[in-house]
C-alpha cells in the first residue's frame, strides 16, 4: 500500500475525481494552473475583475517591495457591497444567507436582504458611538448571527474588526485591545456549550477592570438571559441600540488596501501577533478559493464550514468567501456531541448540506464515536468534503472518505494559515487526483518551494515550506510592528515567506505537510515529524486519537512521547501500550518508535478542538504547567500528568 522514505510514509493509494463529479465541476482541467503559471499577476487581475465588483477599477495589479505588497492599487470597493448589496440588486435578496442553529435546538434563517438591513442598522449604531473609518473594534462573541452582522457592519464603514475567540481569557482580551487600541467591545451575555450557558460578559468586565483602557463602550447581545452586570454609560444592550437605528447606510467605497481586520495569533512566549488583512486582495483570493476549492454552485448548494468565526477559517470561509459568492451557509453554535454524538450528521441531513468543511481533530473524534453515528443519517446530499487546521493522517482521511463521503466524494485537504488569509495548498475537486494525507499542490497563482537549512531547493524529500511570490490575500504586516513582520516571516530564507511549517515532496510532486517545524523532533540526529508518528499511532486498530511530543532525553537529545486515546471497547494496559509502541516501529522504523506510550482518557484541547501540545511537552519534561485557561477541560492535564507519573514508575 505504501513505501517509506526514511521515516516518511508515502501513500500510493490515489483517488481521481469521480467521473460524474468532474463532468459537472466548475473546472476539470489544467487551464487555471496553466494560465497562472504563464502570468500570475494577469491571472489574479482576471479573478479580481470577475469575482469582485469594484466602484473604481484598479490600475496596477501588484506593487511588491519585499516584504510589503499592495494588490489592485488604485481600485476602490466595499466588501459588504460585494457580500450583500450586489446579490440583492441582482434579484437574489430572498435567498437564504444563513441557516443558523443554536445548540439548544433553536433556529433562525436570515436572507441576504434581511442580513443587509441588520448590517446597515448596526453600522449606524457604530457611527452613533463616534466610530470612524480607521478605528478598531474588538468582537468577543459566541457563534450567533450577531457576530457576522457586527463584522460586516464594521467593514461597511471602514472600521477594522478584531475578533477574539470566545474561549479566550480576560488577559487575552486586554492584550488584544491594548495592542489595537480598540474603542469598542461587542460581546454577548453568554453562549451555549455542551448543554449549558457559558457566560462571556463577566470576562469582558474582568478585562476592563484590569486594562484595555482604550475601550469606551461595550455592546451586549442577549443570547442566554443571564442578567449580566451592565455599567451605566459604558454598556449597551444590542436590542436597545438597534431598536431605532436606521436601515439606511450606503456602502462607502474603500481603497483596495483599506485595513479590513486584525486577527491575533496566540503566542506562548511572546505577545500575540496582530495579523493585518486588507480588502481587495483578501476578498479576491477567498472568493476564488471558496468557489473553486468547494465547487460552489450558489443556486443549489448548502455549504457548511463547521469552524468558529473566532479563527481565520471562520473569517474567510464562514463570512467573507461564502457571502461574496452568494451561497447559502449553515452556521452552528455548539459542540458536535450535544445533545448527541450524531449532531453534525443530523444537521447535514436536515439542511441537505452539500459541502462540509471540518478539522482532522473532529474527524478522529467521530472515528472514536463509531461509524454507526453517521450511518444513522442520510448524507447523500454531500458533494465535497474538506479538512482544515492541521495535517490529516491517512487513516482519518480514509474514514472520512468511506463513512462520510460514501467512498464517492472528493476530499479537499487544505493548507493555509492566519497569515495567508486564504487557501494556498489544496486539491481542486474536479481536477486533482488525491492521496490520503496529502494537501497535494498549490492552488493556481500560488508558488511554493521546499528548501533545506541553507535555503537551497529540495526537489524530493523533506524541507522547510516557503512561498516564493506574493499572493493577494497575504498578510500586510503585524499591527504596529513592521520590523517584527520582517523578522518573523521574511528573515529565515532570503526573498521567501516562511511561517514555520515543514513539508515533504513525493515523486509525483505532491506536498505532505508535517506541521510546525517546532513539532519536528530531533532524535539522535534524525528529524522526525510528530505528524508522522501520530499517523502511525492512530493506524493501530485500538487507537482513536494520538498526540506526540518530544521530551528531553540525556542520550538521544529528544525522546518520542506518545499520548493515545483508545477506541471504545479497548481497556488500557501496559501490554497494549507496548503493542502500540511496537506498531509504530513496524510502520516507521525503530528510530521513530516512541520511548513511551501513555494511554489517556482525553487530550488537552482548546475549545476550538486544537490540541495544546505545549502542555504535553510540559508533562513530558516534568515542568510546571503553563497557562491552561483556554482549555475546554483544564482538569484533563492533571489526569494526564498522573498517568505519566505512573508510567515513569513502571
Amino acid at each position: 500500500m505504501s513505501e517509506t522514505i526514511g521515516v516518511f510514509e508515502v501513500e500510493d493509494r490515489t483517488f481521481p475525481p469521480p467521473p460524474e463529479f468532474a463532468a459537472q465541476a466548475l473546472t476539470n482541467d489544467q487551464g487555471l494552473y496553466e494560465e497562472a503559471a504563464a502570468d500570475f499577476e494577469a491571472f489574479w487581475a482576471r479573478q479580481a475583475r470577475e469575482l469582485v465588483t469594484w466602484n473604481k477599477d484598479f490600475d496596477t495589479t501588484l506593487e511588491w517591495e519585499l516584504p510589503f505588497a499592495k494588490w489592485f492599487v488604485g481600485g476602490e470597493l466595499n466588501i459588504t457591497a460585494n457580500c450583500l448589496d450586489r446579490h440583492i440588486e441582482a434579484g437574489r435578496g430572498d435567498k437564504v444567507a444563513y441557516h443558523w442553529e443554536g445548540e439548544p435546538g433553536d433556529t433562525r434563517t436570515i436572507t441576504y436582504a434581511e442580513l443587509l438591513v441588520e448590517v446597515c442598522k448596526f453600522a449606524n449604531v457604530l457611527k452613533g458611538l463616534g466610530l470612524e473609518k480607521g478605528d478598531r473594534v474588538a468582537i468577543y462573541m459566541p457563534m450567533i448571527l450577531e457576530l457576522p452582522i457586527a463584522m460586516l457592519a464594521c467593514a461597511r464603514i471602514g472600521v477594522a474588526h478584531s475578533v477574539i475567540f470566545g474561549g479566550f481569557s480576560a488577559d487575552a482580551i486586554v492584550d488584544r485591545c491594548d495592542d489595537a487600541q480598540a474603542r469598542l467591545i461587542i460581546t454577548a451575555d453568554g453562549g451555549y456549550r455542551k448543554g449549558a450557558a457559558a457566560p462571556l460578559k463577566p470576562t469582558v468586565d474582568d478585562a476592563l477592570a484590569s486594562g484595555a483602557s482604550s475601550v469606551e463602550n461595550v455592546i451586549v447581545a442577549n443570547r442566554c438571559d443571564l442578567d449580566p452586570n451592565m455599567v451605566d454609560g459604558r454598556d449597551h444592550w444590542w436590542h436597545d441600540v438597534m431598536a431605532d437605528a436606521s436601515p439606511d447606510c450606503p456602502a462607502e467605497p474603500m481603497d483596495a488596501e483599506q485595513l479590513l481586520y486584525i486577527l491575533y495569533t496566540s503566542g506562548t512566549t511572546a505577545k500575540p501577533k496582530g495579523i493585518m488583512h486588507t480588502t481587495g486582495g483578501y476578498l479576491t483570493q477567498v472568493a476564488f478559493t471558496h468557489k473553486y476549492v468547494f465547487d460552489i454552485k450558489p443556486e443549489t448548494d448548502i455549504y457548511w464550514c463547521a469552524a468558529d468565526i473566532g479563527w481565520v477559517t471562520g473569517h474567510s470561509y464562514i463570512v467573507y468567501g461564502p457571502l461574496a459568492n452568494g451561497v447559502t451557509s449553515v452556521m452552528y453554535e455548539g459542540t458536535p456531541d450535544t445533545p448527541g454524538k450524531d449532531r453534525l450528521w443530523d444537521i447535514v441531513e436536515r439542511y441537505k448540506v452539500t459541502q462540509l468543511y471540518t478539522a482532522p481533530t473532529a474527524i478522529r473524534m467521530f472515528m472514536k464515536w463509531g461509524a454507526q453515528e453517521p450511518a444513522s443519517h442520510d448524507l447523500s446530499s454531500l458533494r465535497v468534503l474538506g479538512t482544515v487546521g492541521e495535517p490529516i493522517n491517512p487513516e482519518a482521511w480514509m474514514w472520512y472518505h468511506d463513512h462520510i463521503g460514501g467512498s464517492a466524494r472528493p476530499i479537499v485537504d487544505t493548507w493555509w494559515q492566519t497569515e495567508t488569509g486564504g487557501h494556498m495548498i489544496t486539491p481542486l475537486p474536479g481536477v486533482t487526483t488525491t492521496k490520503p494525507g496529502s494537501a497535494c499542490t498549490t492552488i493556481p497563482g500560488v508558488f511554493a518551494e521546499l528548501v533545506d537549512d541553507d535555503g537551497e531547493s529540495v526537489s524530493n524529500g523533506g524541507g522547510y515550506l516557503t512561498i516564493t511570490k506574493p499572493w493577494p490575500s497575504m498578510l500586510r504586516g503585524i499591527w504596529g510592528d513592521p520590523q517584527r513582520y520582517q523578522d518573523t516571516y521574511w528573515s529565515r530564507f532570503e526573498g521567501k515567506y516562511f511561517a514555520g511549517d515543514g513539508a515533504k515532496l513525493d515523486d509525483d510532486g505532491y506536498l505532505w505537510l508535517l506541521g510546525r517545524v517546532d513539532d519536528v523532533m530531533n532524535v539522535s540526529g534524525h528529524r522526525i515529524s510528530t505528524t508522522e508518528v501520530e499517523s502511525a499511532l492512530v493506524d493501530h486498530s485500538s487507537v482513536a486519537e494520538a498526540a506526540v511530543v518530544g521530551g528531553t532525553d540525556d542520550v538521544t537529545g529528544q525522546a518520542i512521547i506518545g499520548y493515545v486515546i483508545l477506541r471504545g471497547g479497548n481497556e488500557p494496559s501496559e501490554a497494549l501500550g507496548d503493542e502500540i509502541r511496537e506498531h509504530v516501529g513496524v510502520k516507521l522504523g525503530k528510530i521513530a518508535r516512541p520511548k513511551t506510550v501513555i494511554i489517556v482518557p482525553d487530550l488537552p484541547k482548546t475549545r476550538s478542538g486544537k490540541i495544546m501540545r505545549r502542555l504535553l511537552r510540559d508533562v513530558a519534561d516534568g515542568r510546571q504547567l503553563g497557562d491552561t485557561t483556554t482549555l475546554a477541560d483544564p482538569g484533563v492535564v492533571a489526569e494526564i500528568a498522573e498517568r505519566a507519573a505512573d508510567s515513569d514508575e513502571d
